[in-house]
């Protein structure tokens, strides 16, 4: 009888213990609750992956601004935009991978009775921050888009909202969360993979992203953008210290997304090599980013024929540094913010010194990148830059005859490998002037045009379609050639 006993004690102590079997059946690795601070890293996350990513099914933006060329594919290079689900994975990326984990964060915090009010403000105004960044990347890609009534799963069929429309309303919604920043409330701090909860820093992401975007309508609507720039031009990054990065580890999968396409320890793919649309111009210049941009061939710096296959080993290609696994991804940073708070200058925006500025600008993104590199110093970094801005053709009084040529080169020069950004930049400042590919293997009588827009997913013609259709002729055309309401000229 005692073995009886001794057998079932610890069964019926292990039963006292739950109310249900029902208790037994909880996966403690997939849990039903996720705070919402988990939710808010993951959109940073994914916003982030799908902005750095070089995979041909995704991000094909360095392409179009021509930092790289390619060695096994001429699709993408050639602008075929439909060979893959190029759009969809982009727009899915967005939409469901940043979007719609912010909501289901922004969910959670109001629901919360027991958090204190000034907390919910930041910490809804660092949602809506980024959440205002990533419907500006859908909005400044594709133009019309669904919007309000976006992501409600009583509505599978979403109207697209005018794009203009829906960048007005981003722009409302930022001005009033940025001032939330500063509640005196609690942030999210363990899981705000950008600042760490530092306030300050997040009401400066939050100005800067207000000056970018109302830089992007200074063609379209310049006295709306010079109130808001010249609101937010006080407040803005000031040094590189503030840049939004995210901060990728050594291990997947957070890693970097180009080490697991570029970097041999994950992957045998050699897709890629730097064009020479961009290694010529910053050889002439001597340009002391070179190494931290791209590897050498023979000791010399070789970028490959744009749109055309080229033999991986006979070209530089993305350097060591751009394939490392823990390459911060940059969101927004201080060189950005620079440069266009010098054109604003130009503009009549705001008071003071373009040349400064750009000055600031380039220096910053010289000290950046090579501040990477082995053996550098603080000295020799501000030695690299110095000696770069000396050159005639870099000075900002005789780099060029006029300041959008200026000032839309060497920024395409510092936003090497951040190719949507770029792209973003091109198309409003139409400098540098790149061309498409032409010659060799290439039908004269159908040349080619850079996209100066993505297309709608193709899938969207099946699950939306009358909505898909009545945008598409709202914008003049689901095609690349189709510029966006704000791209003027």
């Amino acid at each position: 009888m005692k073995k009886i006993i001794v057998f079932f004690l610890p069964i019926l102590l292990l039963a006292s213990c739950v109310d249900s079997l029902d208790d037994y059946n909880v996966d403690q690795k997939r849990p039903s609750v996720v705070p919402a601070v988990t939710l808010f890293s993951n959109a940073l996350k994914g916003l982030a992956d799908t902005l750095t990513i070089p995979n041909v099914n995704v991000n094909n933006y360095r392409l179009y601004t021509q930092q790289w060329a390619t060695t096994t594919y001429l699709d993408e290079p050639r602008y075929n935009v439909t060979a893959r689900n190029i759009p969809e994975t982009f727009w899915r990326g967005i939409y469901k991978g940043v979007i719609s984990d912010l909501n289901e964060s922004r969910r959670i915090i109001n629901e919360d009775q027991l958090l204190a009010a000034p907390s919910k403000q930041v910490q809804l105004a660092q949602i809506e921050v980024v959440e205002v960044l990533a419907w500006s990347v859908l909005v400044n890609t594709f133009g019309d888009i669904p919007y309000t009534e976006a992501l409600n799963p009583e509505n599978p069929l979403p109207k697209y909202d005018d794009a203009k429309t829906v960048y007005y309303s981003l722009l409302d919604r930022l001005n009033a969360a940025v001032p939330n920043l500063k509640s005196g409330g609690t942030p999210f701090s363990n899981g705000d993979l950008l600042y760490e909860g530092d306030v300050n820093k997040w009401f400066k992401f939050g100005n800067s992203l207000k000056l970018k975007l109302a830089m992007i309508i200074a063609d379209s609507d310049p006295a709306k953008a010079k109130t808001l720039v010249a609101e937010a031009a006080a407040n803005v990054f000031t040094s590189n210290a503030d840049n939004a990065a995210f901060p990728y580890i050594n291990t997947p999968p957070n890693y970097n997304p180009i080490a697991q396409n570029l970097n041999p320890l994950y992957t045998s793919r050699q897709d890629y090599v730097a064009a020479s649309t961009i290694i010529n111009p910053m050889n002439e210049l001597n340009d002391p980013r070179r190494p931290a941009y791209f590897t050498e061939v023979d000791k010399k710096f070789v970028g490959g024929q744009y749109g055309f296959l080229n033999t991986y080993s006979a070209f530089s290609h993305p350097s060591d540094l751009i394939i490392s696994p823990d390459l911060e991804g940059i969101v927004l940073d201080y060189p950005e913010v620079e440069f266009l708070l010098a054109e604003a200058v130009e503009r009549g925006f705001i008071a003071g010194s373009a040349a400064e500025h750009y000055n600031k600008a380039v220096t910053s993104s010289v000290i950046y990148w090579t501040s990477k590199l082995e053996g550098a110093t603080a000295a020799s970094t501000a030695a690299a830059a110095a000696a770069y801005l000396a050159q005639p053709k870099v000075a900002y009084a005789t780099a060029a005859t006029n300041w959008k040529e200026k000032i839309g080169f060497q920024k395409w020069l510092a936003l090497y490998n951040r190719g949507w950004e770029a792209w973003v930049e091109w198309r409003r400042l139409d400098y540098p002037k790149l061309l498409p590919p032409s010659g060799g293997n290439i039908n004269p009588a159908t040349p080619l045009f850079i996209p100066v827009r993505m297309i709608y997913p193709i899938n969207e013609q099946t699950l939306n379609g009358a909505n898909r259709e009545a945008a598409a002729a709202a914008i003049g055309g689901d095609l690349t050639t189709t510029k966006l309401w704000w791209d003027k000229f």
